[in-house]
């Protein structure tokens, strides 16, 4: 894999030289199962003319983010701001090592100087977001049935009685009629109201008083919506206007929830695309355990919240977990993922009075930071 990562590098930054190569993720911490994927992650330096020049790349990357690999100026940016995924990197145990540049000696041999009080925030805030994800009412595989079916204009068209706005298609269900035969036109002044108009001649008017008169002829109205093979399948997200007659007298105002229908389509697409894309795996062990929490989400949770802990006693960065397996056993659902939320919550209290009452600086020293960076490039450049 090595060969294969260097390679990536220089079609992605020609005559860059790589600094630090590793495996990340789940083959670090311990906690990689049978289905597991293998990503990466590293270091990299642009050659001097891209650093001069406009072509800088402060991070190259695979489709799927499952390779990451930042240029040395971005990746010491990150450090500095105690980012724990980078954190993590200049800690990746021994045998998750696939290349390293001497070099890049001078950061780990400095990697104590970046641990700071800023991780309470940044580990924290990333365990904060990991429950967000592992909850979320967007997440995906929790949407209920009607958010994941596709649904078309006319589920987003209301009838306006009096004080009230009902579905068009409940409103519709007694009256029959046929939305081919409507017409319909703006109300003017009003965003998203229109009056509608009936072109059936022999539609049963008797128990709307204000309705006009039987015609004995069709008006060839364009119906309210246009659509393709199928009942409804709506092609536009507009509904169709209609010339209507001077004299004509609409049978209703309707509104049409625009903004609604295209947040659906932006919704539907997402899911579909989710559909295709989502990791088998990790799908079959949620609907397994049946908590409607991800378990995946919360396994980094809880690891996040541990080597925060950790790093607020001074016991360092420890990416290789001694808890891989009870931290396996969260991700499998196998505790009650409820009662892991609000005990997490609980400890992020707690470790923040843990940074608080540390010995660690307050930030990462800029000038040392500065130094390095200048010191790495001239090394390289020979300069």
């Amino acid at each position: 894999m090595k060969e294969q990562l260097l390679k990536f590098i220089e079609d992605k930054s020609p005559g860059a030289i790589p600094l630090l190569l590793v495996i990340r993720g789940s083959h670090a911490y311990g906690t990689n199962v049978e289905t597991s994927d293998t990503d990466y992650s590293g270091v990299f330096i642009q050659k001097i003319d891209d650093i001069l020049g406009f072509n800088y790349i402060e991070q190259i990357n695979d489709d799927k983010n499952d390779t990451v690999i930042y240029e040395i100026q971005r990746f010491l940016q990150l450090l500095s701001s105690n980012n724990p995924t980078v954190l993590e990197l200049i800690n990746t145990p021994e045998d998750c090592i696939l290349y390293k540049h001497p070099i890049f000696d001078e950061v780990l041999n400095n990697r104590d100087k970046f641990i700071t009080k800023i991780c309470a925030k940044s580990f924290g805030g990333y365990s904060i977001q990991q429950i967000k994800k592992a909850k979320g009412q967007n997440k995906k595989q929790n949407w209920e049935k009607d958010k994941v079916t596709r649904k078309g204009v006319l589920d987003f068209v209301y009838v306006i009685e009096g004080p009230k706005s009902i579905p068009w298609k409940k409103w519709n269900e007694d009256k029959d009629l046929d939305e081919s035969l409507c017409g319909v036109v703006n109300v003017p002044n009003a965003k998203d109201v229109y009056a509608l108009y009936y072109d059936d001649p022999n539609i049963n008017y008797c128990h709307y008083s204000d309705l006009p008169s039987v015609k004995s002829y069709v008006l060839n109205y364009k119906g309210l919506v246009k659509t393709g093979e199928g009942a409804n399948v709506a092609e536009s997200n507009a509904l169709r206007l209609s010339s209507i007659p001077k004299g004509e007298t609409p049978i209703c105002n309707i509104v049409y929830n625009k903004d609604g229908y295209s947040e659906h389509c932006k919704d539907f697409k997402s899911y579909e695309d989710w559909l295709a894309n989502k990791n088998e795996s990790r799908w079959v062990d949620v609907k397994s355990h049946g908590q409607k929490i991800d378990g995946k989400n919360m396994m980094h949770c809880k690891r996040l919240m541990s080597m925060a802990k950790e790093i607020a006693e001074g016991k360092g960065i420890n990416v290789r977990r001694d808890d891989a397996e009870y931290l396996i056993s969260i991700r499998r659902g196998e505790i009650d993922l409820e009662t892991l939320i609000a005990e997490v919550e609980k400890e992020i209290v707690e470790i923040d009075e843990l940074f608080a009452n540390s010995n660690l600086p307050n930030d990462v020293d800029k000038n040392f930071v500065n130094e390095l960076l200048i010191k790495i490039r001239k090394n390289i450049y020979n300069i």
